[in-house]
Parts: structure tokens; C-alpha cells; sequence
């Protein structure tokens, strides 16, 4: 049985993987008293203890966490922004060609960032096929549910004389500096950042990662592009899909759920990239998880909600 320890576990993402974990038989979940939450000493003997650390903090807590790991058997799964660009920490979008044998074999595992995971889901396999080349100038336009804020963020909108304001969806990160954009850079080839809009929305969960494209972006057809996720996504927890509403397309279509849909629409001169998909779930504790999974060597969906006639990729093999 995995003896496993959150430090953090009182967040959005924490609280989530925790959740799940009680459920589990084959995991241990190693805890902490209140009084002692805080307490370095504790918190340094519970990290070394555990088989698998989920790291649920702001970054510089993580990076001082992780500093604090000295067994080398214990596995950490950090779900912050701390290492995702970091060489040694291996990155834990195993869908990636290979990445799944390396995130099996790892011991430091950056999980990824929501926004990320969506633009690099559509964009990487794109960019490894040559219908996108690395110096490609991109946009993209990201929704989320006010949960991707945390505690201080769903208070903010869940208050009952909140501002009139939140009642329409706001766009964020105007200066462009996005904390995503280092990985969305890094784990995709892309030399330039492409120019990222996050918007919040009055809506608890959900995620649509949208990228448009237009012919002189694009070495071929958006036949190629569908035959390209076809190909990449026929199996696991990211599958491609023309899965649209009567010609609309809902963020909250696959919220509560840790899977990924990616579809193409358009013609060969005006395409748009879309992928839908739980910020808590794939976009941070589902994708935690499997993570987790693929490391224990058991089905990376194991404990995750996935749709009816899932059909595993064997990612972890």
C-alpha cells in the first residue's frame, strides 16, 4: 500500500486530491494534526515518510518543500508553477510522446498548469508533425471557472453582496506575463510567446483553451490537423471529438470530469483549435492523479471519473 502525503491539502487542488484518495484501498494517506501543519521539522519527517508527495502550495513554499526531500525513494508530484520549466523536474502531461515511460520512472514530477495543458494538448502534436513550425506567432483565449482562482477567488464570487462586476466574464493578465506562458513555450517548441487572453467567468468549473489559426500559420489542411489528433488521441484521457451543442460549445460540457476533448472546426483558411476540459480535474488534481497512477504502475485512470467506453492507452507500459 502507497503511503502517500499532501502538504497543502486545505487548497482547491489539496482538498480534491484528498477527497479522491479516502476513496482509494490501495493508497495510505498520511496525515498531519492541525497544531503541526505548520511546523517544519514535521513536515520534513511526514515528506520523507511518504512513498508519494503531493506538493498543493504557492511556489516559493514549494520550492522550500521540495528542498526538505532527502529519501530517495519518495516520489513528488508538485502542483504548483515552481518546476514546470525546470530541466531536472520531469513534466506531467503523459499524452507527450515517451513522457508517460519518464513520469513512470521520476522522481520530481511538475504537474501541469490548466490553461497549459489545453493550449499544449492542441498545439504540441501540431508542432512534432510540422503542420505548425516552432517560430509560429499564435494567440489563444482561455476560459475558466472562478474555482482556477482558489479559496480567495470562489469566496470573491460565492459571497452573497459580491460586485456587479463578476457577473461577466473578466479577462486577466492584461500585461501578457501570465505565469502558463513559460511552459506553454517550453513543452511545445515555440520560440515565441504566443499572446495569451485568460478570461474568469461566473461559472464554478470548466475549462475551453482556444487557439485560432489562419492559412499562413498551418503547413497543410484542417484535415491534417483532425487526422493529426486522430491519430494522437484515439485512446486515454485526452480523445478528439467534433463534440459541439447544436453549433455552440459550452466550457462547462465536461466539468467534473478528468478527461480532455479536442476538436478542429473551420475551413483550410480560418481554423480554431478548441480543447474543454475541468480546471480541477485534467487541469490540475485529476491530472495529479494520473500522475500518480502511471507511477504506482496502475491504470492512470484509477479513481478518476471518466466517460462511459474509456479505453486505456496503456500509457504507463
Amino acid at each position: 500500500m502507497a503511503k502517500v502525503f499532501i502538504d497543502g491539502s486545505y487548497g482547491t487542488t489539496g482538498l480534491r486530491i484528498r477527497n479522491r484518495l479516502l476513496e482509494r484501498k490501495d493508497i495510505e494517506l498520511l496525515t498531519l494534526p492541525e497544531e503541526r501543519r505548520k511546523d517544519k521539522a514535521a513536515r520534513r519527517e511526514i515528506l520523507n515518510s511518504a512513498d508519494i508527495a503531493f506538493l498543493c502550495l504557492p511556489d516559493d513554499a514549494a520550492r522550500e518543500a521540495a528542498k526538505m526531500v532527502e529519501n530517495p525513494d519518495t516520489v513528488i508530484i508538485d502542483c504548483s508553477t515552481a518546476h514546470r520549466t525546470d530541466d531536472v523536474w520531469v513534466y506531467g502531461l503523459p499524452e507527450l510522446d515517451g513522457q508517460s515511460f519518464l513520469i513512470q520512472q521520476a522522481k520530481n514530477i511538475a504537474n501541469p498548469g490548466c490553461h497549459a495543458s489545453g493550449f499544449i494538448a492542441l498545439v504540441a502534436p501540431l508542432v512534432q508533425d510540422g503542420l505548425i513550425h516552432t517560430s509560429a506567432r499564435l494567440s489563444c483565449f482561455s476560459l475558466t471557472g472562478y474555482s482556477g482562482g482558489g479559496n480567495g477567488m470562489i469566496a470573491q464570487y460565492e459571497t452573497s453582496d459580491r460586485e456587479r462586476l463578476l457577473s461577466a466574464p473578466r479577462m486577466y493578465a492584461l500585461s501578457q506575463n501570465h505565469k502558463h506562458i513559460p511552459e506553454m513555450m517550453k513543452i511545445t517548441g515555440l520560440i515565441h510567446a504566443p499572446v495569451f487572453c485568460p478570461i474568469v467567468a461566473d461559472y464554478y468549473s470548466g475549462m475551453q483553451v482556444t487557439v485560432c489559426l489562419t492559412k499562413k500559420d498551418i503547413a497543410g489542411s484542417i484535415d491534417d490537423i483532425r487526422a493529426a489528433y486522430r491519430e494522437k488521441y484515439h485512446c486515454g484521457l485526452i480523445r478528439y471529438a467534433e463534440d459541439d451543442e447544436d453549433g455552440y460549445l459550452s466550457a462547462i460540457r465536461y466539468d467534473g470530469r478528468d478527461d480532455m476533448m479536442i476538436s478542429a472546426y473551420g475551413s483550410d483558411t480560418r481554423i480554431t483549435l478548441v480543447a474543454r476540459f475541468d480546471n480541477l480535474g485534467k487541469g490540475a488534481s485529476g491530472a495529479a492523479i494520473q500522475n500518480m497512477n502511471i507511477v504506482l504502475g496502475v491504470d492512470e485512470a484509477t479513481g478518476l471519473v471518466v466517460p462511459d467506453g474509456y479505453m486505456a492507452c496503456n500509457l504507463n507500459l
